[in-house]
C-alpha cells in the first residue's frame, strides 16, 4: 500500500477571535481520505481571544485533524509568521504546505483543488486567484479601489518580471516543501510584501507556478495592511529584483541559482546595444579574429558569416549545445600562457575580460610582446564603468554592494573609469585610438519592447553629454605601439650597417 502524502494546513492568525473557529470547521474532512493531514495555527501575539477560540474548537471534538497551536512571544509580522510556519513544515518533513488566513477571507473548501497540482507533480506552487473569474472579486465584495489596485500592480509586475499571472496578491497558496527548501525565504521581509518576494524567488529559480480560481469573501474583518505602503513596497521590490540582473542593485534573497543555470554568466548580446554588437559591426570581412573570452561563441559564429577566420579561448569548455565550428582552446588566462600567438590575428577581443584578471598589467604586457612585430593588430576591449551614475548615487548613500554580475560583480578584481582603463592600455604599450560608452542593457531587465528602446535611446543621448557619468560599459580600441625591436629592424632594413 502506498504511503499517503503528508499535507500541512498552515493558518496565520492575528486578532481573529471572530473567524478562526469557522475557518477550522470548514476545512474539508475529505483531505484525510487522500492525505495524511495536519493543521498548524500560529498566533502572532494577538491581543484578543484568538488562542482561546482555537483551543475551544479543538476540545469540542469537531476538528478531526491533528492540530498544533503555536504562539509567537513577540509579533513577527505577516511575513515573519509565514517563515516560522514554513520552517515547521520543513522540519516535520511534510510534502506540501497550504497557507490559509485566520480571518476567513479564503474558503478552505478549495484546498483539495489547490493541493492536487503540487502532489501530482504538475506544479511547485499553486495560487488561488480571485481574478481568473471575470469580475468575480467585485461580486464577492472586494472594494473597487482594492480591485483596481490589484489589477494595476499585477499588470506592472507581469510586465517587469515577464510573467502572466492573473494575480500576485492572493494569500491563498500551496507550496511544495522541496521548492521551499531551495529558496532563501528566511531572508524575506517580515511585512506584507513577503508574498511578492517569495513569488520572485520561485520565478528566478524556475519553479512552476499554477493558478486555480477561488471565490472572494469580504466581510467585517479588520485589514492591517496600509495599502499605499504595500503598493510602494511591491513596486520597489519588483524593480530591484529585476534590475539586479544589470548589476546595479543587489539583494542576497534574489541571488537564486536556477536549475537551468550554466557555468557561464556572460553571454554575447548581439540583439541589443552591447560591446559584442559594436564589435560585430566594426570588424570588416575576411579578418582574422581571436576572442580571449568567447563564452558561447555566438559572436565568433556571426563573424564567421563575414568570412572571418576566428579562434576562441575561454577558461570554461564549450557546452554541447554551443556546437562550435571554429578552433577553441580552454585556458585559464590568469595562470596559463596563451596557447596561440595573438600576433597572428588582425583583431584580439577582450570583452569583459580585463576586470577578472589578477594581474591585468602583466597580461597586457604579454599581449604587447606577442604583437611586437604586428603593429597592425588591434585590441578591442570592454569593461564595466564604475563611475556609472547609479553606482555614484549608491556610494553617496553608503552602499557599495557586490553581486553575481554587472558592474560590481563579485568576481571582478579591478574596477575602471574611462581614464584608468585608457591608462592601463597606454602603460601596457598600446595607443588607444577609440573609446566610447555603452548604455545599460535595459532590454535584459524589461525585455525587447518600446519602453526599453526608449530608455536605451535616452541613455545613449546622455552618454553623448557625459560618457563618464552615463555609460554602463567602456568600449576601447587600441593598437600596439611600434616596439623598439620593430623600429630597429626597420632602420636596419633601410640603412646599411657597413662602416662608413
Amino acid at each position: 500500500m502506498n504511503q499517503k502524502h503528508r499535507i500541512l494546513i498552515f493558518i496565520v492568525a492575528y486578532n481573529a477571535e471572530k473567524t478562526i473557529r469557522n475557518v477550522l470547521m470548514r476545512i474539508p474532512s475529505d483531505l484525510l481520505d487522500q492525505y495524511e493531514t495536519e493543521v498548524l495555527i500560529i498566533d502572532d501575539k494577538s491581543y484578543d481571544d484568538t488562542v482561546l477560540r482555537c483551543f475551544s474548537a479543538i476540545k469540542s471534538s469537531q476538528i478531526k485533524f491533528k492540530t498544533h497551536v503555536l504562539i509567537n512571544p513577540e509579533n513577527q509580522g505577516y511575513g515573519g509568521n509565514q517563515k516560522i510556519g514554513y520552517q515547521f513544515a520543513i522540519e516535520r518533513d511534510f510534502d506540501c504546505v497550504a497557507l490559509l488566513h485566520g480571518d476567513g477571507q479564503y474558503d478552505p473548501k478549495c484546498l483539495l483543488d489547490l493541493i492536487k497540482p503540487v502532489i501530482n507533480g504538475e506544479a511547485d506552487a499553486v495560487f488561488g486567484s480571485r481574478m481568473l473569474t471575470t469580475f468575480g472579486a467585485l461580486k464577492g465584495g472586494m472594494p473597487l479601489y482594492k480591485y483596481a489596485g490589484n489589477k494595476i500592480l499585477t499588470f506592472f509586475q507581469n510586465f517587469v518580471l515577464k510573467t502572466s499571472l492573473s494575480e500576485f496578491h492572493s494569500g491563498y497558496r500551496v507550496y511544495s516543501i522541496k521548492a521551499l527548501k531551495q529558496i532563501p525565504f528566511h531572508l524575506n521581509t517580515c511585512s506584507f510584501h513577503f508574498d511578492t518576494e517569495i513569488i520572485i524567488q520561485l520565478l528566478f529559480f524556475g519553479f512552476r507556478i499554477a493558478e486555480r480560481p477561488i471565490p472572494t469573501f469580504y466581510g467585517d474583518e479588520i485589514s492591517y495592511v496600509n495599502g499605499l505602503r504595500y503598493a510602494f513596497d511591491v513596486v520597489i521590490t519588483t524593480i530591484k529584483a529585476r534590475v539586479q540582473h544589470l548589476g546595479v542593485f543587489y539583494e542576497r534573497k534574489f541571488d537564486i541559482s536556477t536549475r537551468h543555470s550554466c557555468s557561464r554568466q556572460y553571454e554575447d548580446k548581439l540583439d541589443m546595444e552591447s560591446p559584442s554588437q559594436r564589435t560585430l559591426n566594426r570588424i570588416p570581412h575576411s579578418s582574422k579574429v581571436l576572442d580571449l573570452r568567447c563564452g558561447s561563441g555566438a559572436l565568433l559564429k556571426e563573424l564567421s558569416k563575414k568570412s572571418c577566420r576566428v579562434c576562441g579561448v575561454d577558461n570554461v569548455s564549450p557546452r554541447e549545445e554551443d556546437k562550435l565550428t571554429f578552433p577553441f582552446y580552454q585556458c585559464d588566462l590568469n595562470y596559463e600562457g596563451l596557447p596561440i600567438n595573438p600576433g597572428d590575428y588582425d583583431f584580439i577581443l577582450m570583452h569583459d575580460l580585463i576586470e577578472h584578471l589578477a594581474k591585468p598589467e602583466t597580461f597586457l604586457e604579454n599581449i604587447y610582446f606577442a604583437c611586437r612585430f604586428s603593429p597592425d593588430s588591434k585590441i578591442i576591449a570592454s569593461t564595466a564603468n564604475i563611475a556609472f551614475f547609479p553606482i555614484r548615487i549608491m556610494l553617496l548613500l553608503g552602499q557599495f554592494n557586490y553581486g553575481k554580475r554587472g558592474i560590481l560583480d563579485m568576481t571582478h578584481t579591478r574596477l575602471f573609469t574611462f581614464k584608468t582603463f585608457k591608462r592601463l592600455f597606454e602603460q601596457g604599450g598600446f595607443d588607444v585610438i577609440h573609446m566610447e560608452g555603452i548604455p545599460a542593457p535595459i532590454t535584459l531587465a524589461l525585455g525587447a519592447n518600446q519602453i526599453s528602446e526608449w530608455i536605451t535611446a535616452v541613455n545613449s543621448w546622455l552618454i553623448y553629454l557625459s560618457r563618464s557619468l552615463f555609460s554602463y560599459q567602456i568600449y576601447l580600441v587600441a593598437k600596439p605601439k611600434r616596439s623598439l625591436m620593430l623600429l630597429l629592424k626597420e632602420a636596419r632594413d633601410k640603412g646599411d650597417e657597413r662602416k662608413c
